[in-house]
């Protein structure tokens, strides 16, 4: 194969016509080789000593391993791999102008931005959104990317990998648009919530009662208002996080470029730097006792939960305060059973009642009533005693209903009078059968 001087470009006659040894300067310049260098390399590739131009010296031409190079030789042709499309991240066309770009982003940081989206993944994609946005709305950065892909940028050495902080870009964008930036929600925390459980007996549960209850909570500090900043002392911005409460770090893998957002250790994510109060120890809160009047409705039950606002933990640098959750868990009465919103009692009956049939008191939840148990009644009957079960949640007037299970009670001894009465009805059962045939 010879090799001869073509214009300032140096041709391989392989019986194709190459397209790479005619951009040698230009690929040279975005990979940092002068391009007398790379005319050195292809000189010397085309002495007596050198057997055949191929994708070895390729390789040989760049001075890297395979497994770094973000190029591939195919005839003589360089191909580039992006390792995403920007233009699909953003949902753009590739002749987007700058200004469908920016709106593109706008919309879409909106959206995925994790102050607003707590669903998994909507950070990723939103650093996504981001590096996308920096590379395209750069003329020098998309130029290069339209033509040679991400890779094109690594190699032309545009800081691949050490993308702006997409916080920091999208607060440059919405800056005095009404959208509240991660830096001024760092300053601002809300409090945590608290739970509490309360005891209750089987017909507190039924009917609802007011109970007065004591709990402890951190409420915000007298003595520094709240700032966790000494009286007197100034606060300064963290040098470490540059105020934003947060800190990214990139590390590159032969998967990509990986980031990961952690909450500053110099700030302890609040973005300022302080004295500590001495009341409070820097957190802005004291714990302190408080007694709250709370009304349980009728019918709740073990395993309830009652919602009270803001008596949780105060917030920090005036955060909202977190909520009260107070969990119910009922005694168990040793009479009455509950099923959801009916009641069940369990009646016992003599043989001679159940068969001539009587009134008796039954307990409720209302106090003793009177119940009618029919003649004839059978062993396992359930009688229904309408809405004298349990109310049902937050409709007073609508209750369950009280279901008693009849028992017979047979003796098992007799004395010899009763012994004597029940053989004689056993004959008239015994005497009545053949007529009853008949």
């Amino acid at each position: 194969m010879a090799i001869t001087p073509c214009a300032s470009t140096w041709l391989a006659r392989w019986g194709v016509q190459p397209q790479f040894m005619s951009r040698s300067a230009s690929i040279a310049n975005k990979l940092q080789l002068s391009p007398q260098c790379v005319s050195s390399k292809i000189k010397a590739l085309a002495s007596p000593s050198s057997s055949i131009f191929c994708q070895d010296s390729l390789h040989a031409l760049f001075n890297t391993g395979s497994s770094k190079n973000p190029c591939q030789c195919r005839r003589s042709r360089l191909v580039v791999k992006a390792a995403s499309d920007y233009y699909s991240v953003l949902g753009v066309s590739k002749n987007a102008s700058k200004s469908e770009i920016k709106s593109a982003y706008r919309k879409l940081a909106r959206s995925y931005h994790p102050d607003v989206n707590k669903e998994p993944g909507a950070e990723q994609k939103f650093k996504e959104i981001s590096n996308a946005y920096e590379v395209l709305s750069d003329d020098e950065k998309r130029s290069i990317y339209d033509k040679y892909g991400e890779d094109g940028l690594k190699g032309a050495n545009m800081g691949m990998g050490d993308f702006t902080n997409p916080f920091d870009l999208f607060e440059s964008l919405f800056d005095g648009m009404g959208m509240k930036t991660r830096g001024s929600q760092n300053m601002a925390m809300d409090g945590e919530d608290q739970i509490y459980n309360l005891i209750l007996n089987f017909k507190e549960a039924v009917f609802g009662v007011e109970k007065e209850i004591e709990i402890s909570r951190l409420d915000s500090c007298g003595t520094c208002e709240g700032s966790g900043a000494k009286p007197g002392t100034k606060t300064s911005k963290c040098s470490t996080c540059g105020g934003q409460g947060q800190v990214v770090s990139s590390a590159r893998t032969p998967l990509g470029v990986f980031q990961q957002v952690m909450t500053c250790s110099s700030c302890g994510g609040m973005g300022e730097i302080s004295t500590p109060c001495n009341s409070c120890g820097g957190d802005g809160r004291v714990r302190k006792s408080k007694r709250i009047s709370l009304k349980v409705p009728a019918g709740v039950d073990s395993g309830s939960r009652l919602r009270v606002r803001s008596e949780g933990n105060a917030g920090r640098r005036g955060g909202a305060p977190g909520d009260l959750f107070v969990v119910i868990d009922v005694l168990p009465d040793p009479v009455l059973k509950r099923d959801d919103t009916n009641i069940i009692y369990t009646c016992k009956v003599s043989y001679t009642d159940a068969i001539l049939g009587t009134t008796m008191k039954v307990p409720t939840v209302d106090g003793m009533v009177d119940l009618k148990i029919p003649a004839g009644i059978q062993p396992g009957s359930t009688l229904v005693m309408a809405k004298k079960g349990v109310p049902l949640l937050n409709k007073r007037n609508m209750r369950g209903d009280q279901l008693v299970r009849v028992q017979v009670e047979i003796p098992k001894r007799l004395n010899g009078e009763e012994r004597k009465l029940i053989e004689e009805l056993a004959n008239l059962n015994k005497a009545k059968t053949p007529n009853s045939r008949r």
